[in-house]
This record gives structure tokens, sequence and C-alpha cells, in this order.
């Protein structure tokens, strides 16, 4: 192995362990149900590789063994992934010298992901896009190991997956406590709670995603514009 790829690899792999926890285990019951509603090693592997999208993944189970319409699963994706268009802007200073890879990065941007890549604190000497890349990479062989072991395990094994998707959630609040800890500037954080709390109270928990979503999109985009920030973050005081 390349001696400036090893030492990398073993850097990003430690910043991506809570990550590969989550999604093996979330892959693994998304393989499971998958394999238990009729759709085979192929299914999961093209949805892994060119969808992955986890909670969108989740709902297309429904929407596949529901036969539902193309044009209305379109239109619930978009708006269940309607959340990475203030990822995107939080990640336009980070991304704009990367000229190699950012349609990759631009794809395999999740959640988690994003979280790590924000809380990323670059070592001396590092080359950003190749641990950008790394990142990103891990996280999404992750997935498809969890979602192929699933699924080659799923008709074999049956058991209650009720609950399982709060696997996700704790991950939110793990990766959510470790920025807190390492930043000063809670801003950003609490800027998101507030915001997604206001939201609930005034919507309702059925309708509350697509409001908070736009108003912390309006929030970071007036952060990014005012604050100087390359990386759409106040600095740290």
């Amino acid at each position: 192995m390349n001696r400036k790829l090893s030492p990398t690899l073993s850097y990003v792999f430690l910043k991506t362990i809570p990550v590969m926890v989550g999604y093996l285990f979330l892959g693994t019951a998304y393989g499971i149900l998958m394999k238990i509603n009729g759709f085979g090693l192929a299914w999961v592997l093209a949805s892994s590789v060119f969808i992955y999208a986890g909670s969108l993944q989740y709902l297309e189970v429904t929407l596949l063994a529901g036969l539902v319409n193309p044009l209305y699963a379109f239109f619930m994706g978009l708006v269940l992934n309607a959340r990475h268009l203030f990822y995107g802007i939080s990640m336009l200073g980070k991304f704009q010298n990367i000229k190699k890879w950012k349609p990759y990065l631009i794809f395999a941007l999740t959640d988690e992901t994003f979280s790590v890549l924000c809380g990323e604190d670059m070592p001396k000497n590092s080359e950003k896009e190749r641990i950008y890349l790394w990142v990103s990479l891990l996280d999404q062989i992750y997935w498809v190991v969890g979602t192929v072991f699933g699924c080659l395990i799923g008709g074999m094994i049956t058991f209650n997956t009720q609950g399982l998707d709060f696997a996700l959630t704790a991950l939110f609040v793990v990766i959510f406590t470790d920025q807190w800890k390492n930043r000063k500037d809670h801003r950003p954080a609490l800027t998101g709670v507030l915001i997604s709390a206001a939201c609930v109270a005034l919507f309702g928990a059925d309708s509350f995603i697509i409001p908070a979503m736009l108003l912390i999109l309006l929030c970071l985009t007036w952060n990014y514009r005012h604050s100087g920030n390359a990386d759409g973050e106040a600095k740290d005081r």
C-alpha cells in the first residue's frame, strides 16, 4: 500500500467508526427487509450503490412492495431528501477547490458523512481532497456491506423489525454530542435544534420536516453570506 495512503486511511477509519457501526446495523436491517419482501441481492446492491440514501431506501421497501406510481415515488424521495439542500450550501467552502472527485463527494454526502466532514479538523500537511474522498467512500462501503449481508441472511432468519430505525436516531445523537464537545461555536447546532422544535410545535410531528428544513436553509444561507467564513460557519471564539 502506498505510504501516503496508509496513514490517511488509518486516520479516516478512526473518524468513521461510529458511522460504520450504525451503517452495518441499519444496512443489515434494510437488506433483511428487502429480502423478506421478495427483492433479491441484485435489487439491494443496485439500490445501495446508486441510490445510497438510508431513509429513502427504507421507504423504497414500502414503495416497491406496494407497486407505487413512479412519479409519486419520485416526489416522496424529493421531499424526504430535501434536507440535502442546506447540506450542500454548508459544504460550498470545503468543496470549492476540489476538482477530481467533486461529483462523487456530492453524491455521497449522506447525513452521517456530512456530520463527519463538518466536524473535521484537518491535521497539518494533510490533503483535504484525499480525506474527504476516503470518508465518503468508506461510509458507502460500510452501507453496501451491511445491506448485502442483510440480504444474504434475510432468507434464513425472521424477526420483528419494529424499532430498528431508532438506531439511525441514536447515531445522530452520538455525532451531535461529539461535535458539541469539540467545537466552541454552538450556534449552528442550536439553530437547528430550536427551529426544529418550534416547527414540531407549530406543524406537528408529521409535517414539521419541510418548514424546518426551509428555515434552517435560510438561516445557514444568511450566515454563509454574512460571516465571510469559507466553510459556511462562524469562526470559533
